[in-house]
Parts: structure tokens; C-alpha cells; sequence
């Protein structure tokens, strides 16, 4: 396991966990979120994307997102995850991490479904 499959998967452990501050450790303070095919920036800095993770998810109960299948190229790390939200509802989730020199996660792009 290279140093960006470690800090992805620990995002991953930790957001399975709830863990919102073991989570935004491991994104860069300028981390930027983006949503593809739009290629607009939803999300820019650690501070915005806690702020959105502890609104939208970290207090649902039965939050938890499995993976299906990662591709590991370099510093780039794509997951596939089955993200259960709430018990009853369930997504596919695509994810494409870019991680710095630091270790930490730089940017994010999120594949929305067609």
C-alpha cells in the first residue's frame, strides 16, 4: 500500500467511524471538491468540507460506505463504494482522491450517475 492508498483508506476508516476530526486530517487545509461532469467546485478548505460532512452525514447512524473496488495509480486513488446513508438509503459512489506531496488529500472529484 503506497502513502495515498493509506491516507485514503484512513478517510474511509474514519468516515465509516463517524470520526469527523480523523477525517479532515487527512485533506489538506486548501483541499478543493469537485463534482464531475459539471467540473464545478462544490467544496473549497478542510474547514467547509467538516462543515459539510457534519451537516450532511456524520449524524446519520447507519452511515457507512463500502468499498467495492480502487484503482491505485501514483497519487491518485479512484474508489467505487456502495454508500448507505441511512438503512434504507443506498447509492454508488465514485471517487477520485489526488494526494500532495504532504500525504494529504489535495483535491477530490466526485462522478455524479448520468
Amino acid at each position: 500500500m503506497n502513502a495515498a492508498e493509506r491516507i485514503v483508506q484512513a478517510q474511509l476508516d474514519a468516515y465509516n467511524a463517524r470520526n469527523l476530526e480523523a477525517f479532515a486530517a487527512c485533506y489538506a487545509e486548501d483541499v478543493k471538491v469537485y463534482r464531475l461532469p459539471s467540473m464545478a467546485q462544490s467544496l473549497s478548505g478542510r474547514a467547509a468540507l467538516a462543515d459539510h460532512y457534519a451537516s450532511k452525514r456524520f449524524h446519520l447512524p447507519k452511515l457507512h460506505a463500502a468499498l467495492l473496488h480502487r484503482i491505485v495509480q501514483g497519487s491518485r486513488v479512484i474508489d467505487h463504494e456502495d454508500v448507505t446513508l441511512d438503512g434504507e438509503t443506498r447509492f454508488r459512489a465514485v471517487a477520485i482522491y489526488d494526494v500532495n506531496a504532504d500525504g494529504l488529500i489535495a483535491s477530490v472529484w466526485f462522478v455524479d450517475e448520468a
